[in-house]
C-alpha cells in the first residue's frame, strides 16, 4: 500500500463519530504538509518520528487546546492509523500480552499471564479491520481475499499471524497475533514454577548425554519456550540445525543454522515443507536437529534421523499425555508418502525416542512440566514408559491459584548407565531403580 493510501484511507476513520472526524481531519492536514517522496525514503522509526513532530506543530498552530495527555493521545492515534495498525498498536507494545485475538470488528480479546480477557475496544467497521489485515499480510508479501481466505505467516518483528476471512469465517474477518516472549533459561522457568531444581539437573544431564527428547503438550502450554530453554544446554561446539514453520527459537550458540518452511505463493507454487527441510538437514552434517513442531510426514524423517546417528535431537508434538505423544508420532509418521506398516513405525519410535517431557497449562494460566517419562521398550515390544518425575496438582485455592508438588522416582539402570558414560551425574533426588520389577511396581501405583 502506498504512503498516500495509508494516510488518506477514509474507511479507517469511518464510524467513530466526532473522534473519527478529528483523526480524519488531522490526517488530511498531515498529508498537506509532508513531502511524500522524502517520507518514503525514511526508515519506519524515522518516518513515525517525523510525522509525530509535524503533527505536533499543526496542533500547536491550529488547535484545539488540549492537555498534555490528550495531545499525546491524539498524535499517537493519528500516526497509528496512518502508518501502524490503529487500535492494535498499543496492544503490540504491551509486553504483558502474549496473544491478540480479533473475532470480527466488535470483539477483541487478549491473553495476559495465561488468562484470556476481552478488551473494551472495537474496530470502526469491518472495512477498517480488513484494511488492518491487508496491511499486516502485505508486510510479508502475502495477500488475503476471497480466493485466498486463509493466511498463516510470521511478521518481520517475529509475531506469528493467522487470518481467516469470510466465507470461511462466519463471524467476520478473524485475526490472531501470537507474540513470543524472550527466551527463558531453565533456571528462570524454575522461578516461574514450571519445574524444580531436581528436574533441571536431570534434564541438563539428558540433553548433555545426547538423549533424544520429545516435548509434548497442548496448544499454549509453553512447548516452544521449554524447547528453547533445553536447547540452551547443548554444548557450544556442536553444529545445530533448527527447523520451524515460523521461526521462534532463539538459540545462543555460535554454530546454529536456522531453517524455516515456506508456504506456496499465490500461484500455488514454491512451497517448501518441514519435511523437505528435515530431509535436507541430514545432508548438512548436523550434530543436533531441533524441530519446532512435527505435525505431518516429517515425523518419519525425524525419527529416522534420531535413530541413525543424530542423537541428542529435540522436537515438539501436540499431545495431551506422554502415552498420547507416542501414538501421535506413530500416526504422523504414517502420513508420509512412504508406506510403512504400523508395526515398523512402532519399532522406529522405540528405537528413536528416549524422553517425553509433558507440559500442561492449568486453570490459573500456569504452565508446568507435569511428567518426565523415559521410553524403556525395545523393538516390537508394546510402549513402556518409566515416569521419573511427576507434578501432583492440588485443588485450586480461593485466590484462583493451582499449587502442587513434584515427586521424583528412581531412574532405570540403562538410563543411569548412559548418563555415567557421558560423565553426567544421576541427581540424588532420583537415584537408580534396582530392577524392572521396581519400575513396574511404581507405574502400577
Amino acid at each position: 500500500m502506498s504512503l498516500r493510501a495509508r494516510i488518506n484511507s477514509p474507511e479507517e476513520t469511518a464510524g467513530r463519530g466526532e473522534d473519527g472526524h478529528l483523526v480524519a481531519s488531522y490526517r488530511a492536514k498531515l498529508l498537506e504538509e509532508i513531502d511524500l517522496a522524502e517520507m518514503s525514503s525514511l526508515a519506519a522509526a524515522e518516518r513515525r518520528a517525523r510525522l509525530e513532530r509535524v503533527l505536533g506543530h499543526i496542533i500547536s498552530r491550529e488547535g484545539p487546546v488540549l492537555s498534555t495527555v490528550e495531545r499525546s493521545q491524539l498524535i499517537r492515534r493519528v500516526v497509528d492509523e496512518a502508518l501502524g495498525l490503529g487500535i492494535l498498536e498499543p496492544l503490540l507494545e504491551d509486553a504483558s500480552i502474549t496473544e491478540i485475538m480479533v473475532n470480527g470488528p466488535d470483539a477483541i480479546f487478549v491473553e495476559r499471564g495465561g488468562r484470556v480477557e476481552q478488551l473494551p475496544l472495537r474496530f470502526a467497521s469491518n472495512d477498517q479491520l480488513m484494511q488492518t489485515i491487508e496491511r499486516i499480510v502485505s508486510t510479508v508479501n502475502r495477500r488475503v481475499d476471497e480466493s485466498n481466505p486463509m493466511v498463516d505467516a510470521r511478521l518481520p518483528s517475529g509475531e506469528r499471524v493467522n487470518v481467516v476471512i469470510p466465507p470461511l469465517s462466519l463471524t467476520g474477518a478473524t485475526l490472531t497475533i501470537r507474540r513470543f516472549p524472550r527466551s527463558f533459561t531453565l533456571q528462570e522457568l524454575i522461578g516461574l514454577g514450571s519445574l524444580d531444581d531436581h528436574m533441571l539437573y536431570l534434564l541438563a544431564g539428558l540433553v548433555q548425554a545426547r538423549f533424544n527428547v520429545i516435548v509434548s503438550g497442548a496448544t499454549g502450554t509453553g512447548k516452544t519456550t521449554l524447547l528453547n530453554a533445553l536447547s540452551g544446554l547443548i554444548p557450544e561446539g556442536e553444529r545445530i540445525i533448527t527447523i520451524e514453520d515460523s521461526a521462534e527459537l532463539q538459540l545462543q550458540q555460535p554454530h546454529v543454522i536456522r531453517l524455516e518452511s515456506r508456504p506456496p505463493n499465490v500461484e500455488g507454487k514454491g512451497q517448501i515443507t518441514i519435511r523437505d527441510l528435515v530431509r535436507n538437514s541430514l545432508r548438512m552434517r548436523p550434530d543436533r536437529i531441533v524441530v519446532g513442531e512435527v505435525r505431518g510426514g516429517e515425523s518419519l524423517d525425524m525419527l529416522q534421523a534420531m535413530s541413525t546417528g543424530h542423537d541428542g535431537s529435540l522436537a515438539t508434538v501436540h499431545a495431551n499425555s506422554a502415552e498420547d505423544a507416542l501414538m501421535r508420532l506413530q500416526t504422523l509418521a504414517s502420513m508420509s508418502d512412504v508406506e510403512i506398516p504400523f508395526v515398523a513405525l512402532h519399532d522406529q519410535i522405540n528405537s528413536a525416542v528416549d524422553v517425553i517431557v509433558q507440559l500442561t497449562r492449568f486453570a490459573d494460566g500456569a504452565r508446568r512440566i507435569t511428567e518426565v517419562a523415559l521410553l524403556e521398550s525395545h523393538g516390537s515390544e508394546p510402549y513402556r514408559l518409566a515416569t521419573v518425575a511427576r507434578f501432583h496438582a492440588r485443588p485450586m485455592t480461593a485466590d484462583g491459584r493451582v499449587h502442587g508438588a513434584y515427586e521424583h522416582y528412581p531412574l532405570p539402570r540403562r538410563t543411569a548407565d548412559r548418563l555415567y558414560m557421558a560423565s553426567q551425574p544421576v541427581p540424588q533426588a532420583f537415584g537408580i531403580a534396582q530392577s524392572y520389577d521396581q519400575l513396574a511396581t511404581r507405574e502400577a501405583r
